[in-house]
């Protein structure tokens, strides 16, 4: 029994132009196969978004990466950088394979970081891996997750600090997430945990690093910066509401709602701000062709 062997290969034409073909297939075929063999992710995100289970902020995310991929389409990789689809490759073999092993949104995150690595692949490379990282882990329908998990944490941190500040003016105590000022009870409920804003101010951060062509090693470094803007936001806005709750003056709720949207556009403009500002060893770059 004969083996067939590479150079015998190469010598039969059908196999060479099978190779070339694939060879000098576009960027978008490559990257359309890589979608579709995740069908089964998108339509369990696209449940869990309009069921009404959790938020649908991923779709922004979701946008912004197909905004991403717009800019760039003309300057796309046609030779792929071979590491980065290989872990494409390789996460969406195991999103497929663990997908009746692992929770819904673990194997969702396997998925979407299998996405972000096939962007990686064919953008060019002055494009940051990290926030496309970043925003593909976004697109996570996990709002309700980290509501659930972290939000009470959050709540009694914001909490305790909020009586710090409250102490220089009222009587104070805390229990758990609840305060008592000057004998009047204020919870600290689930909105107050600040999650919705820890997910805009990173998804702010992720949207403003890449036209600004930060390094990844930049932006890491910033990222910090960007969860102490965050939880100085959400005391703010915590300790004016219950400063207000205190005094006995009841806030309408368009007034919360002023509150709130005010501290947010702060916060998301000093991350902006953070973010926007040139590094000494990032160059001059053009975004997709657009300064």
């Amino acid at each position: 029994m004969t083996t067939l062997r590479l150079p015998r290969l190469l010598q039969m034409p059908r196999f060479v132009r099978f190779g070339i073909r694939i060879d000098t297939a576009p960027e978008w075929l490559w990257l359309g196969l890589l979608a579709a063999a995740l069908w089964p992710t998108w339509w369990w995100m696209g449940q869990r978004m309009v069921d009404g289970s959790d938020d649908p902020l991923g779709l922004l995310a979701l946008t912004a990466l197909g905004v991403v991929v717009w800019l760039h389409r003309h300057v796309l990789r046609p030779s792929p950088r071979l590491r980065w689809l290989a872990l494409a490759l390789a996460g969406a073999v195991a999103a497929t394979a663990t997908r009746a092993y692992l929770p819904d949104l673990a194997s969702a995150l396997i998925a979407l970081l299998a996405v972000a690595a096939g962007l990686a692949a064919f953008l060019p490379t002055r494009v940051a891996t990290a926030p496309v990282i970043g925003l593909s882990v976004l697109s996570l329908p996990l709002l309700a997750s980290l509501q659930f998990y972290a939000g009470y944490p959050l709540r009694v941190v914001t909490a305790e600090i909020s009586r710090w500040l409250l102490a220089l003016s009222h009587e104070v105590s805390r229990s758990g997430s609840s305060l008592l000022v000057n004998g009047h009870l204020v919870i600290v409920d689930a909105p107050c945990s600040g999650v919705q804003m820890v997910w805009l101010g990173y998804f702010t951060a992720c949207l403003v690093a890449l036209p600004t062509a930060l390094t990844n090693r930049t932006f890491l470094m910033r990222l910090p910066v960007v969860g102490v803007l965050v939880l100085t936001g959400n005391i703010l806005r915590n300790t004016l509401l219950v400063a207000a709750e205190a005094s006995g003056k009841h806030l309408p709720g368009w007034a919360h709602e002023a509150i709130g949207l005010t501290v947010l556009v702060l916060v998301c403009g000093g991350i902006g701000w953070v973010m926007g500002r040139a590094s000494r060893s990032t160059p001059n770059a053009t975004y997709g062709g657009v300064l």
